[in-house]
């Protein structure tokens, strides 16, 4: 998942609280003090969205990015969800079953489950939602990716069929669903946690159409702890209780998610006690880590930050230019000097604390070292340009596109690339900074293009707890996520990309863990080893929380799962933000 996310999940917690010295709490997070509860009129928790003007979407087939994610989470929910352990549980599903053959999925459906306007929630609005998010007309570029293993899938997505419907998915009784799927996988039921399976009510979409019905979910079709209040543009997205969620309700009756140009303002904001949360520019630790009543937290995530070259545009076919570009950049001057220790140096597309996690991987070329190689880099630099017979002057300009989001370490960083990149290689690299929904844009639809962004860097973060989700997912053939375009065009290098990505799909299907952790590491040391990615850090999660805020699980992967609402309240025994603009 692109970046922008959100708060709560505890994932393998006693790893995580070793990943680094750099933890400041494992574990609940819920506020050091102790005092009354507010009244209901001040139970508003108000947690901003840096670097956004809105929300991109609150269509869950169409979920891109985090911020959105968030948002949509709240509203909705899907036959299964993650809990605080990164656990798949039943949410709207019961139970489930598989057929003997490992194909076919039946669940049911807990009883009497209702949308936010009190009508049923039954099969037909499961099995209408997961079909609806594959319509072609819809051009997610998400659905065709966690809906993959659905039989057929990649038809609907194309128009080839009209329905999944009694096709691959089936809805027998208002309470059952019925799903096929086209190989035995041990990660579709993670997969099915993605919001691109959450479930919207068919007979608002029917009533209201596509785009229209989200415009109206104030009335209902919300199936989630909440439902929303209002959505502002240019000021902020706001949520109340839904009163006919199935599990335990929220404490908060209110939840605000208002928007700032940038971190550094939101910080500000935070300060002024505007704001119950925020992140920490690199800038403001000292001054954050000195907050009373352990307001500063620093837990790792499963989030890399890399860049990454596109296979169809010149030069970065060459493998050989790729590593070179890989091997120029010192990753622990990055993490040290401009992030502060808030970010930890790595090679790894799979992160540490990820099933599947390779200790032993090295980087490009056999490089072990995060500061990078430069002798080596200028050493296949001049290689591959002989090879594609280039010279300094006619090697291709190159252009770096960013979203920096006004976030002033995030520039540095980006001019730092840019910097070692001339000072290493003697190549000069144009820095495009965009806007942030441009960039998401952008990258969606470099997968098979050729006219698309040459170079960019972008951040994943972990949809759930499999290897998968790092490997076939975005690198896989005919992939909607392969932006990178991986085992495509004309290299000479391709048929290796090839063999890797049929690896990938044995890895998927197979059962013996260990073995197919096994294919995972040498799927994940050939992409290194091919600059697929470039990973350059792994995130941790470093922010401020008002110690009035209860029931906040710090975690790695950022998630809420929808029956931890019911655990976050708000006391008056400490400053919180100021909630009378929202009451």
């Amino acid at each position: 998942m692109k970046r922008g996310k959100r708060i709560a999940i505890t994932f393998l917690p006693a790893l995580l609280c070793l990943l680094s010295m750099l933890i400041s709490a494992c574990g609940s997070n819920s506020g050091s003090s102790t005092g009354s509860k507010l009244p209901d009129n001040k139970q508003i928790y108000v947690q901003p969205l840096s670097g956004i003007s809105d929300v991109a979407t609150l269509d869950p087939a169409l979920s891109t990015d985090s911020a959105s994610v968030n948002s949509l989470e709240t509203m909705f929910t899907g036959l299964v969800q993650l809990n605080d352990k990164l656990e798949v549980y039943g949410e709207l599903a019961q139970s489930w079953t598989t057929s003997a053959d490992g194909l076919t999925w039946t669940f049911k459906l807990r009883p009497g489950l209702k949308f936010s306007d009190g009508k049923p929630l039954t099969s037909d609005d499961v099995v209408f939602s997961i079909d609806r998010a594959l319509k072609p007309e819809l051009k997610s570029t998400v659905a065709p990716a966690y809906l993959a293993l659905i039989k057929d899938s990649d038809k609907r997505n194309t128009g080839k069929v009209p329905t999944l419907i009694n096709d691959s998915l089936f809805a027998p009784d208002a309470t059952t669903v019925k799903i096929v799927t086209t190989q035995k996988a041990q990660y579709f039921l993670d997969a099915l946690t993605y919001p691109t399976s959450y479930v919207v009510e068919k007979s608002m979409v029917q009533k209201y159409g596509d785009t229209d019905y989200f415009k109206h979910l104030s009335e209902g079709g919300c199936s989630g702890p909440f439902k929303l209040d209002q959505r502002l543009s240019g000021q902020y997205i706001s949520f109340v209780p839904n009163a006919d969620y199935w599990g335990a309700k929220p404490q908060l009756k209110k939840l605000v998610f208002p928007f700032y140009k940038d971190p550094q303002t939101t910080y500000k904001a935070y300060k002024a006690n505007q704001v119950d949360y925020a992140t920490v520019p690199t800038s403001n630790l000292d001054e954050a880590r000195g907050f009373a009543n352990n307001q500063f937290r620093q837990v790792p995530e499963l989030t890399i930050d890399y860049f990454t070259m596109n296979y169809l545009v010149k030069p970065f076919n060459n493998i050989k230019i790729r590593q070179a570009f890989a091997l120029s950049i010192d990753k622990d001057l990055i993490a040290q000097r401009i992030w502060k220790g808030a970010r930890i140096a790595s090679n790894h597309i799979i992160p540490s604390g990820m099933p599947g996690y390779n200790a032993n991987l090295v980087g490009p070329a056999g490089v072990k070292e995060t500061k990078g190689d430069v002798t080596q880099a200028k050493k296949l630099l001049q290689e591959g340009m002989q090879e594609e017979g280039y010279t300094r002057a006619n090697f291709p300009q190159i252009t770096l596109t960013v979203a920096t989001r006004g976030d002033q370490a995030t520039k540095n960083e980006y001019q730092f690339l840019q910097q070692q990149w001339k000072d290493n290689l003697g190549v000069n690299v144009i820095i495009n900074d965009e806007d942030w929904n441009k960039l998401l844009d952008d990258t969606a639809n470099s997968t098979g293009n050729v006219k698309s962004l040459q170079m960019w860097v972008i951040d994943w973060i972990a949809d759930y707890p499999d290897p998968e989700d790092w490997t076939t997912l975005l690198f896989g053939k005919g992939s909607s996520y392969n932006e990178t375009n991986y085992g495509m065009g004309k290299s000479k290098d391709v048929s290796v990309q090839q063999q890797i990505q049929d690896l990938m799909l044995k890895a998927d299907a197979n059962q013996n863990t260990a073995e197919r952790i096994s294919q995972y590491n040498k799927v994940e040391q050939q992409m290194i080893d091919d600059a697929a990615w470039v990973p350059i850090d792994q995130r941790t999660a470093t922010y401020a929380l008002k110690s009035c805020v209860h029931g906040v699980v710090d975690n790695a992967q950022q998630i809420t799962p929808p029956a931890d609402w019911a655990n976050i309240y708000k006391t008056g025994d400490s400053t919180c933000a100021s909630t009378s603009k929202y009451e």
